[in-house]
Protein backbone atom coordinates (compact mmCIF):
# COMPACT_ATOMS: atom_id res chain seq x y z
CA UNK A 1 0.00 0.00 0.00
CA UNK A 2 3.11 2.60 0.18
CA UNK A 3 2.72 2.86 -3.50
CA UNK A 4 -0.75 4.41 -3.49
CA UNK A 5 -0.61 7.88 -4.26
CA UNK A 6 -2.44 10.39 -2.36
CA UNK A 7 -3.70 13.57 -4.38
CA UNK A 8 -6.15 16.79 -3.55
CA UNK A 9 -8.66 18.15 -6.44
CA UNK A 10 -10.26 21.18 -5.92
CA UNK A 11 -13.94 21.16 -6.24
CA UNK A 12 -15.71 24.40 -6.22
CA UNK A 13 -14.43 25.76 -2.50
CA UNK A 14 -13.70 22.17 -1.29
CA UNK A 15 -10.77 20.03 -1.53
CA UNK A 16 -11.12 16.34 -1.85
CA UNK A 17 -8.93 13.45 -1.75
CA UNK A 18 -7.89 11.16 -4.20
CA UNK A 19 -6.32 7.58 -3.55
CA UNK A 20 -4.58 6.46 -6.89
CA UNK A 21 -2.70 3.67 -8.23
CA UNK A 22 -1.48 2.41 -11.31
CA UNK A 23 -1.00 4.22 -14.84
CA UNK A 24 -3.12 1.17 -17.59
CA UNK A 25 -5.26 2.73 -19.94
CA UNK A 26 -8.38 1.30 -18.24
CA UNK A 27 -9.31 3.17 -15.21
CA UNK A 28 -11.77 1.98 -12.46
CA UNK A 29 -12.90 3.87 -9.54
CA UNK A 30 -13.93 2.77 -6.20
CA UNK A 31 -16.64 4.60 -4.58
CA UNK A 32 -17.19 4.01 -0.27
CA UNK A 33 -20.23 3.29 1.03
CA UNK A 34 -21.63 5.74 3.56
CA UNK A 35 -19.57 5.82 6.70
CA UNK A 36 -16.55 4.31 4.90
CA UNK A 37 -13.47 6.04 3.21
CA UNK A 38 -11.20 5.15 0.22
CA UNK A 39 -9.35 2.85 2.56
CA UNK A 40 -12.28 0.33 2.22
CA UNK A 41 -11.14 -0.32 -1.51
CA UNK A 42 -7.26 -0.44 -1.01
CA UNK A 43 -6.94 -4.07 -1.90
CA UNK A 44 -8.58 -4.29 -5.00
CA UNK A 45 -6.92 -1.43 -6.04
CA UNK A 46 -3.50 -3.10 -5.56
CA UNK A 47 -5.34 -5.77 -7.51
CA UNK A 48 -6.45 -4.05 -10.29
CA UNK A 49 -3.43 -2.32 -10.88
CA UNK A 50 -1.50 -5.44 -10.68
CA UNK A 51 -3.36 -6.57 -14.03
CA UNK A 52 -2.30 -3.69 -15.99
CA UNK A 53 -5.62 -0.72 -14.21
CA UNK A 54 -5.15 2.48 -13.13
CA UNK A 55 -6.98 2.47 -9.76
CA UNK A 56 -9.10 5.52 -8.27
CA UNK A 57 -10.80 6.00 -5.22
CA UNK A 58 -12.05 9.52 -4.22
CA UNK A 59 -13.13 9.97 -0.56
CA UNK A 60 -16.61 11.62 -0.74
CA UNK A 61 -17.10 15.32 0.52
CA UNK A 62 -16.89 15.36 4.43
CA UNK A 63 -15.15 12.07 4.61
CA UNK A 64 -11.38 10.71 5.13
CA UNK A 65 -9.68 13.37 4.36
CA UNK A 66 -11.91 15.45 1.47
CA UNK A 67 -12.97 18.87 3.28
CA UNK A 68 -16.59 18.69 4.51
CA UNK A 69 -19.07 21.06 3.24
CA UNK A 70 -20.02 24.34 4.99
CA UNK A 71 -23.66 22.57 5.54
CA UNK A 72 -23.01 18.94 5.52
CA UNK A 73 -26.97 18.19 6.08
CA UNK A 74 -27.58 19.97 2.94
CA UNK A 75 -25.49 17.61 0.60
CA UNK A 76 -27.94 15.56 -1.72
CA UNK A 77 -27.00 12.87 -3.93
CA UNK A 78 -26.28 15.80 -6.99
CA UNK A 79 -23.92 16.77 -5.04
CA UNK A 80 -21.71 13.65 -4.59
CA UNK A 81 -21.96 12.98 -8.69
CA UNK A 82 -21.60 16.86 -9.30
CA UNK A 83 -18.07 16.16 -7.40
CA UNK A 84 -17.39 12.68 -8.82
CA UNK A 85 -17.87 14.82 -12.65
CA UNK A 86 -15.26 17.49 -11.18
CA UNK A 87 -13.08 14.80 -10.49
CA UNK A 88 -12.88 13.28 -13.66
CA UNK A 89 -13.02 16.46 -15.35
CA UNK A 90 -9.69 17.47 -13.37
CA UNK A 91 -7.71 14.23 -14.30
CA UNK A 92 -8.95 14.20 -17.63
CA UNK A 93 -10.95 11.15 -17.57
CA UNK A 94 -13.25 10.64 -20.28
CA UNK A 95 -14.40 6.83 -19.18
CA UNK A 96 -14.17 4.77 -16.00
CA UNK A 97 -14.95 1.28 -15.06
CA UNK A 98 -17.36 1.23 -12.36
CA UNK A 99 -19.11 -2.09 -12.39
CA UNK A 100 -17.86 -4.20 -10.03
CA UNK A 101 -19.03 -7.30 -12.14
CA UNK A 102 -16.77 -6.70 -14.91
CA UNK A 103 -13.88 -7.74 -12.64
CA UNK A 104 -15.49 -10.40 -11.21
CA UNK A 105 -16.24 -12.40 -14.45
Amino acid sequence: MDKIQHKFVNVGALKLHIAELGNGPNVAIFLHGFPEIWYSWRHQMIALAGAGFRAIAPDYRGYGLSDPPPEPEKTTFSHLLNDLLAILDALSLSKVHTDTTYFLA
